[in-house]
């Protein structure tokens, strides 16, 4: 669980780009740094040369991003979670004194380098191991990688407990949430509001969704996402991972957090106190806000992100989201109250789909129908370490896969 006031060990001083109080740069690891998140992130840096250093760098196999982005920044080590193209990785940076570690262990030996904070923006259950490594080494977690905490929430809690490691959400909700919390204590909070925008789908008849291309279901209205987070924004999956996700960050129960659809995406998130007020974080669509908040909390650095224009800002509109039209939501609320190992075999499902959706193997419909008959497939009580994490994940994959399989006559 999330302490808003306690969670980093930072001091207002050092996060100050002002102060000659602190003149070392922070080291910062990214671990995903040629996915969306990542390269944001990198942006964010280039902002404030003299106040953080790169430490380490990471992809799965965007090598020629990797090698660009090495060059620039001159971390003390990359890590290419493909194998046969960290060797060409290698070989391009031979002239350099950039090591370079292979494989998943790579990404996890990236990720224990000494850093001050480490962006984890590796997208999916591929992402759990290397933020765990980072974990151990006591290093302030910026968390945008919410699959993370869907599968092993309490697993990671209990990590950060003993490391003393803290932890900072970086999606837009969980750090509006995290922001409208500073200075609350958690007894005091009534629900969470999580908003979405509903994706590019949000007023199409349901009748039509078995038409829905891969094109139109990557053209997200408001964001600037990879792949699979667009795909997971289009079926409203990637509002029920950050349901079961919010649960973990903030210790709440699932009737705590409840979702609205918000189509402009201006408000990021609410939370509703005991007293009746509700406090909410307003701003432009940009995941550069939240992610430079992590990387410079607990102050706020000046930065040239676009301000919200209120004489164009004409409403603000809310709506309940269509359960019917998107199940995957209600899958999601359904993985939470289960526990267990659900909400690890709803993740996999859903990896799975959404990659076969991509690949044109079966349409937009069928994500929800082959995560719930995974999900009915595949159950088991609550695990306690990595490796039956891992046993579950790959189970739950063989199973989504073999569902999509045809019949046998």
């Amino acid at each position: 669980m999330i302490e808003p006031d306690k969670v980093s060990r930072l001091t207002a001083a050092d996060a100050d780009p002002d102060s000659a109080s602190d003149p070392a740069p922070r080291r910062v690891t990214v671990l995903g740094a040629t996915g969306s998140i990542g390269r944001q992130t990198l942006e964010v840096l280039r902002l404030f040369p003299e106040r953080f250093r790169v430490q380490a760098l990471t992809c799965g196999s965007n090598i020629d991003l990797l090698v660009e982005q090495a060059r620039e920044f001159e971390p003390s080590c990359i890590a290419v979670g493909n194998r046969e193209r960290a060797d060409e990785c290698r070989s391009r940076l031979a002239d350099t004194d950039i090591t370079v570690f292979a494989g998943p262990q790579g990404l996890c030996e990236a990720a224990s380098q000494p850093a001050d904070i480490v962006m984890a923006a590796i997208v999916g259950f591929a992402g759990l191991a290397p933020v765990l490594a980072a974990i151990e080494t006591g290093a302030t977690i910026a968390l945008a990688n919410k699959e993370t905490m869907v599968v092993a929430g309490a697993l990671v809690n209990e990590a950060l407990e003993a490391s003393g490691s803290t932890l900072i959400p970086v999606d837009s909700e969980h750090s509006a949430i995290f922001q409208c919390l500073a200075g609350e204590t958690m007894r005091s909070v009534e629900e969470v509001i999580l908003t979405a925008s509903g994706g590019p789908f949000r007023d199409r008849p349901a009748h039509t969704f078995a038409d829905i291309t891969r094109e139109e279901a990557l053209d997200h209205p408001n964001w600037d996402m990879g792949a699979k987070i667009t795909i997971d924004s289009a079926t409203l999956m990637n509002k029920g991972l950050e349901v079961i996700e919010a649960r973990w960050l903030f210790d709440l129960a699932p009737e705590e957090i409840r979702v609205l659809v918000h189509s402009q995406s201006i408000v990021h998130s609410m939370v509703a106190f005991s007293d009746g007020s509700i406090k909410a974080e307003l701003g432009v669509p940009d995941m550069k806000v939240p992610i430079q908040y992590a990387l410079t909390y607990p102050d706020r650095w000046p930065a040239p992100y676009e301000r919200l224009d209120w004489t164009r800002t004409a409403s603000l509109d809310f709506e309940t989201p269509d359960t019917d039209r998107f199940p995957c939501l209600r899958l999601a609320y359904d993985a939470l109250k289960a526990g267990g190992t659900a909400p690890a075999v709803l993740n996999a499902a859903n990896e799975v789909a959404v990659r076969l959706f991509l690949d044109g193997e079966i349409s937009f419909p069928a994500i929800p129908g082959l995560i719930e008959d995974t999900m009915e497939a595949v159950a088991g009580p609550a695990v306690s370490d990595l490796d039956a994490l891992n046993q579950v994940d790959h189970e739950a994959r063989t199973v989504a896969k073999e569902l999509t399989l045809p019949a046998a006559d």
